[in-house]
């Protein structure tokens, strides 16, 4: 594919993100609000500085923290004609630098990694004299706390001290109090630790944590890395973890060209060791960055982000964590608060909505269902299974795994290898998945087709044959980034953070519910998410007594 000029990467930028584009020496601090354009901002100016000469693709490493986000970075990047520039999540990137220097670095074969810890836990539950039950949300909850003290390196003898100095609640279904369980967590921590050198494997936050320590301890390979990457950019800053800025401090060094996007206003995993002081406090780091703050939403209608500017204004989050948007697109329907008497009667109501609406505008709507919690998807699909609507919990089911994809995959990979007939290669693609039937997977690849061919189209780079589509499908194979599939979504608030769909249902909006726990300032972050993945409806409901975060809105 073509180089695209640096004056075509320019184009159909508005003010503030052509600033971020041409700030291509760092270090720069760009705040960019929900739906403002921050991918494309953030490849874009990737492709600009590689297209004025700045630096070289292959000293380029876009951060992020999700494969989802990774593979759509390097799919845009491919559009922008720069194919090999690397874009990966912190993980991702440290594994693979592990990897290579493994055997210079500490001998021997690479260890096994854990890439599910539910067995190991279970295990190391099973040696340790604790009380609690091997039931499936009691290791998630005992894998949380794991997880969060390891990236703020927090040892087992030093957890239960910690965790209840940082106020941390429980959620272990028993009847014991906060340190009587974390006592219990600390002993499966330490039995955890133990298996784990035994049987000479690693989970994800050993990555971190032995990148870091090969990085600090052996200037050589340091050196080395410093030298294969000199651009850097992170993505949603907001959700670094101590472990993983420490990391960056390392890979970055004393140098300064590197570009962090985030927004405070949407910090939502302050439970699992993310905070926004980095953010916030870039600056500090570096007196001399400039700071770009992106305004300008592309995402939501007017009424939309009236509700979401609402929600950051009743919080008092106005200014350093947060600032108001202002909508580019035409107006729309006000959002529509609804009460129920019962959950079930709101999941019953929130499924003939959901045909009615279907009925007026056509199936292949993109719908979403969010809640607080996992527990409350379950009435919710059943509720759609009886009005005969497709749906998908979004979990992380192995998509790529499935046999019918692989099959559909395997007949996309012959097809690329002949030429076109016509130069219709959307029009082949169509027509050799045309035995596999209306499934989802394969609306799901005609989907991602058509999405391609008129990116390409719009950059005047249209791919001529299946090739470049297999090669996205074989990255997001790789990254385990499967294309969005059809069906009404199912989906935490948390899940559902960096993504978008026309409707939006919030339901379940509670008091008791959200907010949950003690953290009201997160709490109102995770609604404020919530409400900007909407583009042009957002229906918000509850059962019982109003959460509190309704309040304003109600009387608005």
């Amino acid at each position: 594919m073509p180089a695209i000029s640096s004056d075509q990467i320019l184009e159909a930028l508005d003010p503030e993100q052509r600033e971020v584009v041409t700030a291509v020496r760092g270090p720069v601090c760009v705040v960019a609000g929900a739906g403002t354009g921050k991918t494309r901002v953030i490849t874009h100016r990737i492709a600009y500085a590689i297209a004025i000469g700045v630096t070289d693709p292959s000293k380029t490493l876009a951060l992020t923290f999700t494969a989802r986000a990774a593979g759509e970075m390097r799919a845009r990047l491919r559009g922008l004609g720069i194919p090999n520039a690397t874009a990966r999540t912190f993980h991702s990137a440290a594994i693979k630098q592990l990897m290579y220097f493994w055997p210079y670095s500490f001998g021997g074969s690479f260890p096994s990694l854990l890439t599910m810890k539910s067995g190991a836990i279970a295990e190391a539950l099973n040696r340790t004299d604790s009380s609690l039950a091997p039931q499936t949300s009691t290791l998630r909850e005992i894998a949380s706390e794991i997880e969060w003290a390891k990236v703020l390196e927090i040892s087992p003898d030093e957890y239960v001290e910690s965790a209840l100095k940082a106020g941390r609640t429980s959620r272990i279904p028993n009847n014991k109090n906060d340190k009587t369980n974390f006592e219990d967590i600390s002993k499966v921590y330490q039995a955890y630790e133990t298996l784990k050198h035994q049987e000479r494997a690693i989970d994800f936050e050993d990555v971190l944590l032995l990148t870091v320590g090969m990085l600090e301890e052996d200037r050589d390979v340091r050196e080395r890395i410093r030298d294969q990457f000199r651009y850097f950019t992170v993505d949603e800053y907001q959700d670094v973890s101590p472990l993983q800025q420490r990391l960056l401090n390392l890979w970055v060094g004393n140098r300064e060209d590197i570009c962090v996007v985030g927004d405070a206003a949407q910090t939502i995993y302050s439970f699992a060791g993310a905070s926004s002081a980095f953010l916030l406090g870039f600056t500090k780091r570096y007196p001399k960055a400039q700071v770009i703050r992106l305004s300008r939403g592309y995402r939501s209608t007017p009424e939309i982000i009236g509700t979401a500017n609402a929600i950051l204004r009743q919080g008092g989050m106005i200014g350093e964590h947060g600032h108001e948007l202002a909508s580019m697109n035409d107006h729309g329907a006000k959002p529509q608060i609804s009460k129920f008497e019962s959950a079930a009667l709101e999941a019953s109501a929130i499924a003939k909505k959901i045909v009615e609406l279907r009925a007026r505008t056509g199936d292949h709507i993109e719908v979403a269902i969010l809640t607080r919690t996992n527990s409350q998807l379950d009435i919710l699909e059943r509720e759609l299974r009886a009005a005969k609507i497709d749906s998908q919990i979004k979990t992380s089911e192995k998509f790529f795994e499935r046999t019918d994809v692989r099959d559909a995959m395997r007949v996309i990979r012959s097809a690329s290898v002949l030429p076109s007939e016509g130069g219709d290669w959307y029009g082949d693609l169509v027509s050799v998945l045309r035995p596999f039937g209306e499934t989802d997977y394969v609306h799901a690849f005609l989907a991602l087709a058509r999405t391609m061919r008129e990116e390409g189209t719009t950059l005047n780079s249209s791919p001529t044959s299946l090739r470049t589509l297999l090669r996205e499908l074989e990255d997001r194979a790789e990254q385990n980034n499967p294309p969005t599939l059809p069906g009404v979504v199912l989906a935490t608030l948390h899940s559902a953070k960096g993504l978008e769909w026309d409707h939006v249902f919030l339901a379940g909006i509670s008091d008791g519910i959200l907010p949950m726990g003690t953290d009201i300032a997160e709490e109102r972050r995770l609604f404020y998410v919530g409400l900007t993945r909407a583009k042009s409806e957002l229906h918000l409901s509850y059962s019982g007594t109003a959460s509190p975060f309704l309040t304003g809105l109600l009387d608005s």
